[in-house]
């Protein structure tokens, strides 16, 4: 079992930088492939990265990492735009680069990201 706490969410401007946080619990921590999802008002969640695999729409401007020593994945996200506005989930799961949201059997309970023009 893999329990997934993110944190860092919030209000930004258009251009601004936020960094998400996933804390892990669990020893088996480095035994899963972590990414992330958002999940804008109205659409579905949706696939935002995971090792070296990105979306297209944050290709460039967001980056994920991961530090085993802390049981915790990153999102470093910069030049953030209003249509980045979302709740963001972390996920956990055993299949490599997967952006379908089946793939994955662990996730968190969101942090809300908020991009003003």
């Amino acid at each position: 079992q893999v329990q997934l706490v993110e944190s860092g969410g919030g209000l930004v401007q258009a251009g601004g930088s936020l960094r998400l946080s996933c804390a892990a619990s669990g020893r088996t921590f480095s035994t899963y492939v972590m990414g992330w999802f958002r999940q804008a008002p109205g659409k579905e969640r949706e696939f935002v990265a995971t090792g070296t695999s990105y979306a297209d729409s944050v290709k460039g401007r967001f980056t994920i990492s991961r530090d085993s020593a802390k049981n915790t994945v990153y999102l470093q996200m910069i030049s953030l735009k209003p249509e980045d506005t979302a709740v963001y989930y972390c996920a956990a799961g055993t299949k490599t680069g997967s952006n379908s949201i089946r793939a994955w059997d662990y996730w968190g309970q969101g942090t809300q990201v908020t991009v003003s023009s």
